[in-house]
């Protein structure tokens, strides 16, 4: 009967065990996946389990695209905690906007905008809790202006290095075309999205509840074409992506079933075809998850 018992055990253990992550296999075919296609890429990928991470080019510069928008609503939540604003604040609706270039105004199209309501709301008010909501999970340029021009962008970037992010750099709002013209342009790494991810993951982003309610709201993003896109719907993944010309980005957090989790972030530029961009950058995301089965 002891020989069955141990048996038994040994049996389940063998079974019961993932294999060991082969993380340089796994890089290699990550690279692989990146060079069938013509454009410029950086991956950043760290296991929270066991702490290993891969880094491909992560120090490079990219526009930031919508992926700024995450540190925009942590600046939103850090001033609202040290009691400077409320969630709750009133903004008025107003289609004006101030270039960092020169001071000129400038207006938003709703036809480059993934937000087409809030441009019927032009002079009433929306609270500040609806703004970032619609800023992160609908990519609205719009409430990210009116977010950005109520809280001013001068602290963003000192709260990034708070935590961490050493390179990244929000300037401004989106559709400064005076500004982008110079050259006045939000950039982030690879590597500074993944330490700020890291932190909501842990909690670490001003306090546990705070950081739980930006998670939450990261899970609502409606753009699933590339983290996501080929995973199990039943996968949670708390993401901020990114869309301009020749640039496709995602960023995030994935919650696997056996409440385990790793941050990702996936960036690129000078893609000739961007829906095919997204695509490749999705099946480097299937094979990460796929490697933690």
């Amino acid at each position: 009967m002891k020989y069955i018992i141990i048996y038994l055990i040994i049996f389940i253990t063998h079974f019961s065990c993932k294999p060991t992550l082969d993380y340089t296999l796994l890089e290699n075919k990550i690279i692989k996946i990146l060079n069938s296609q013509k454009g410029d890429f950086a991956v950043a990928f760290k296991n929270l389990s066991d702490g290993k991470t891969i880094m491909i080019n992560e120090n490079e510069e990219f526009h930031a695209a919508s992926t700024m928008k995450t540190p925009v609503m942590i600046e939103v939540f850090n001033k609202a905690q040290k009691g400077i604003i409320s969630l709750d604040d009133s903004i008025k609706i107003k289609n004006e906007f101030r270039s960092i270039a020169d001071g000129s105004t400038f207006k938003l199209s709703s036809f480059e905008d993934s937000d087409k309501k809030s441009y019927d709301k032009i002079g009433s008010y929306l609270s500040l809790r609806e703004l970032v909501f619609d800023m992160i999970t609908i990519s609205s340029n719009f409430a990210t202006n009116l977010v950005i021009d109520y809280i001013g962008s001068k602290d963003i970037n000192n709260t990034m290095r708070d935590l961490g992010a050493k390179n990244i750099n929000v300037l401004r709002g989106v559709e400064d075309i005076k500004a982008f013209n110079k050259g006045m342009n939000n950039t982030t790494t690879a590597l500074d999205l993944l330490k700020i991810y890291e932190k909501l993951a842990e909690g670490n982003v001003i306090n546990s509840e705070i950081s739980k309610e930006m998670v939450d709201i990261l899970k609502k993003q409606k753009y699933d074409d590339i983290i996501p896109k080929y995973l199990p719907k039943s996968i949670e993944v708390a993401h901020k992506d990114g869309w301009i010309n020749g640039v496709r980005h995602d960023s995030g957090i994935v919650f696997l079933d056996d409440n385990t989790s790793y941050v990702l972030v996936l960036l690129s530029k000078n893609l000739e075809d961007e829906i095919k961009g997204a695509d490749l950058l999705a099946k480097v995301s299937l094979e990460i998850y796929n490697s933690l089965l």
